[in-house]
């Protein structure tokens, strides 16, 4: 799979340590003829941030990817085991060129992949490394599967450097910026009881280090370095029962749910219900924007009525009716984390993410960072305990509430899901429609949408509908399925 989320494959049968060495190698030949270190400086070599998620079988892939890139005369600085977002803030940190990050996010064991991040203009936080945009990631794949990687001569080579304190940096960048917005010790006096599951894989060291910092007493699944998943890493309802049976046994005020690469997060309620992933980037945007709209947009212009929030077309209408109430404008864009962080440079957002339980949260990293939605759902949680003693469970029930169904079709390519698409737009021509990524149909009159598009990270295409109630969302798919079947 190549897109503009990377390259991702089956170990040892579509991902062997060719292709990710010829992959990480063009990308750091991309790099040299990008670069402003080497045209500003004359420097010969980019720097690099290397990481991997921490999965088993994963220190095949990173060897194989640290050859290439300094086969192709990239300064690597290797982190070891570290989450996606982690290497965001480590590419501001150190000012590198870019980073690479060894990960397949969600996808099961036996898959792995290569993920590049840039680095961009920095905000006003100096925050900058992001992932590359649709252009620059087409450049990317377009290399590897037309050009060469980039070889350079044995004195080119430089030696691998190593940085063992990014998981701390990564922490104290989030403390910095919850600062900004609640006293951390009005989180620490309310002494949280957090349950987290960090799946054996990257985020279990900032997840830990974190919740110390906010005086949190943790129970933590999933805390080894074995890098293998005891369950489906994906964190969905399904995916999650152990971690709910552990949120009631250690009477938790909530529950964490980290994928393996740490930039995504589920959350789970007090009594052990599963709130779920797209009340993530509600409840993160809750926090930025303020519980009552007074501090709407003074993390980022300090205008409130320029406060916008970014996010794909594929996330609930939930994050609509939040950013209205308080003064805030929403921009839908293609799902992708490079499309939804392009949104946001431009309208100068806040707060954005995905529906998919990935918060980007500028003042730390333009990365989907599990560590600051914590934070951000613990500084929420703190803000309303102050005010009005509720729970995680009392803030989602007061939010606005929409039920999101989702469906899987097996593609032989994502050309396959065009036919659907088009179906669909022509049976709805009479509706409001967004063509940016398949098609998204908003139903106004139903309160309901429809989002149909080829995944870029699976061989599959995605059918999400919402409505106010399941039954109505499941009858929604059930009539585009239809439309679909007959072409």
């Amino acid at each position: 799979m190549l897109g503009v989320s990377g390259c991702r494959g089956l170990v040892g049968s579509s991902l062997t340590p060719e292709v990710a060495s010829r992959y990480a190698g063009c990308f750091g030949g991309w790099l040299h003829t990008h670069s402003s270190r080497e045209a500003q400086s004359g420097k010969p070599a980019p720097i690099v941030v290397l990481a991997r998620d921490g999965r088993a079988g994963g220190e095949m892939i990173r060897l194989a990817a640290l050859s290439g890139l300094l086969a192709s005369g990239c300064r690597v600085v290797d982190l070891g085991v570290a989450m996606t977002p982690t290497v965001g803030v480590m590419v501001d940190e150190l000012g590198a060129d870019g980073g690479m990050v060894l990960t397949a996010s969600h996808n099961p064991q036996e898959w792995n992949g290569l993920k590049a991040i840039l680095r961009s203009s920095p905000n006003q936080f100096g925050v900058g490394g992001s992932a590359p945009d649709a252009k620059q990631a087409a450049e990317i794949v377009e290399l590897f599967k037309n050009g060469s990687p980039r070889v350079v001569p044995w004195n080119q080579i430089s030696a691998v450097e190593h940085d063992h304190d990014a998981a701390e940096r990564h922490v104290a960048k989030v403390l910095s910026a919850l600062n900004k917005i609640i006293f951390i010790e009005d989180i620490r006096a309310c002494h949280f009881r957090v349950a987290i599951d960090s799946v054996n894989s990257s985020g279990r060291v900032g997840a830990s280090l974190l919740l110390d910092e906010l005086g949190c007493e943790v129970a933590h699944m999933g805390d080894q370095p074995t890098g293998l998943f005891e369950h489906p890493p994906e964190p969905t309802r399904e995916n999650l029962g152990q971690l709910a049976t552990l949120v009631r046994e250690h009477g938790a005020h909530v529950g964490f749910a980290q994928d393996p690469d740490g930039d995504r997060l589920a959350i789970i309620d007090h009594t052990g219900h599963y709130i779920g992933e797209e009340y993530t980037l509600v409840l993160a945007a809750m926090a930025v924007l303020g519980l009552d709209g007074a501090t709407a947009g003074a993390i980022s212009t300090g205008n409130h009525h320029a406060a916008s929030v970014c996010t794909n077309l594929s996330t609930s209408r939930m994050i609509d009716d939040v950013a209205w109430s308080r003064g805030a404008t929403i921009f839908r864009t293609a799902v992708g984390e490079a499309n939804v962080v392009s949104a946001m440079r431009q309208h100068d957002s806040p707060i954005g993410g995905e529906g998919n339980g990935g918060v980007i949260w500028p003042a730390v990293t333009y990365v989907r960072d599990s560590l600051s939605s914590m934070a951000l759902t613990l500084a929420l949680m703190a803000g309303s305990a102050h005010r009005r003693q509720m729970t995680i469970a009392d803030i989602v029930q007061q939010s606005p509430t929409y039920a999101i169904e989702k469906r899987k079709v097996d593609l032989a390519s994502k050309e396959a899901a065009r036919p659907a698409v088009e179906a669909l737009s022509k049976a709805y021509g009479g509706e409001k429609l967004d063509r940016q990524d398949g098609v998204r149909i908003d139903f106004e009159s139903r309160k309901a949408w429809l989002h149909v598009r080829a995944s870029n990270t699976e061989p599959i295409m995605r059918l999400i509908a919402e409505a106010p109630t399941a039954d109505a969302a499941k009858s929604l798919l059930e009539e585009a399925s239809k439309i679909i079947a007959k072409g």
